[in-house]
């Protein structure tokens, strides 16, 4: 006689179920499942058991199965902007390393920043999560506070009333930037504008605008332009052009693609302009010169999400279930900040015109 195939219990051609594995262990098998699903509910020797006979049979949860019996995927989707901004790298990891631990698996989607994109694949994948992350949603808040009411989620970088967010405190540090700026003596800044479904953007400029008020200098918008390297030259050439001596620039793809276009046209960074970006991303002390910009605990966000996310789900809408959390930014200054060069202005010496920035034309 053959030897009985592991994992097909009785000599059954077929997998190893739940039922097999409950009777292997000598428990119940709603026990089987609660130390399967949510190890922490069950004592430490009959999960042993448990496993260990999981382990002999080879037994392998079907996800969709345990959906129809328990009303859950143990699936979590989390949507980013744009899976190629080394932004999201963070939270992504930070997310995957927090769901793995609790016995979770994530879905990944690339909305492309695009509010439509974002609606669609939530409600096409709704089935198959349990609840959703949503990393800088370009949704109306609306549409955010809706969506909140038909689906378990949190926020990140969003902060929308009713709906459970964590909130990256950039414009904080974007006040930090703007007192460091004045400190090297810059009277005039721009801010290199970032999407218009940008939440995160329009905090980020009203900071600047009120920390600018607060120091007595000239806050400049300009933009809006993609949050992506490429855009940089587009922004460089508009800060240029508006004769400022100080950037502070959506976020540090932006600032990178800006410091190749200086640098293409002859502008000395930071001796004609300094230049702050925001996010700290891996490579911003690479650059040439390496980027002052805001740095933000983004694994941590990304940590915290899924903490208040399964919370709720564990819980369901308690209203003790953790609802908000702020985490701090700091400035980190390098070297595309500097004092500000010398402008001679029309009001101190009328017979001479001012002096553009090298490289401008």
């Amino acid at each position: 006689m053959s030897p009985q195939p592991r994992g097909y219990p009785d000599g059954v051609d077929r997998p190893a179920t739940l039922a097999d594995v409950a009777a292997a262990s000598g428990v119940a098998t709603s026990t089987a499942s609660r130390a399967l699903a949510n190890p922490g509910r069950v004592n430490a020797i009959t999960r042993e058991r448990i496993e260990r006979a999981a382990r002999e049979l080879n037994y392998i949860p079907n996800s969709q199965a345990r959906a129809l019996t328990s009303g859950r995927t143990r699936a979590i989707a989390v949507l980013v902007s744009d899976v190629t901004n080394p932004f999201y790298f963070g939270i992504i990891r930070g997310t995957q390393q927090q769901l793995k631990a609790a016995g979770y698996t994530q879905i990944l989607v690339d909305t492309e920043e695009s509010d439509e994109l974002e609606d669609g694949m939530l409600h096409k994948l709704r089935p198959s999560f349990d609840g959703a992350i949503l990393a800088a949603s370009r949704l109306t808040d609306r549409r955010l506070t809706a969506l909140a009411d038909e689906v378990p989620l949190v926020a990140i970088n969003r902060q929308t009333r009713g709906v459970a967010n964590v909130f990256i405190d950039t414009p904080n540090g974007v006040e930090q930037a703007v007192g460091h700026l004045v400190s090297l003596g810059h009277r005039e800044i721009v801010y290199a504008s970032g999407p218009e479904t940008s939440w995160s953007n329009e905090r980020r400029w009203r900071a600047l605008v009120r920390a600018a008020e607060g120091y007595g200098v000239k806050a400049l918008r300009v933009g809006p332009f993609a949050p992506r390297q490429y855009a940089g030259a587009a922004a460089a050439d508009a800060v240029l052009h508006a004769g400022s001596t100080a950037c502070i620039a959506f976020n540090d793809l932006l600032a990178i693609g800006m410091l190749a276009r200086f640098r293409e046209r002859g502008v000395d960074v930071p001796g004609d302009v300094s230049l702050v970006g925001c996010d700290d991303i891996f490579g911003a002390d690479f650059c040439n010169p390496p980027l002052t910009t805001l740095t933000a605990p983004i694994e941590q966000a990304g940590r915290t999400a899924v903490a208040m996310l399964l919370a709720r789900l564990d819980d369901g809408a308690a209203p003790v279930t953790r609802q908000a959390a702020t985490l701090p930014t700091h400035l980190t200054v390098r070297a595309s900040t500097g004092p500000a060069r010398a402008v001679t202005t029309a009001a101190s010496a009328p017979s001479t015109p001012p002096t553009p920035p090298k490289g401008r034309g």
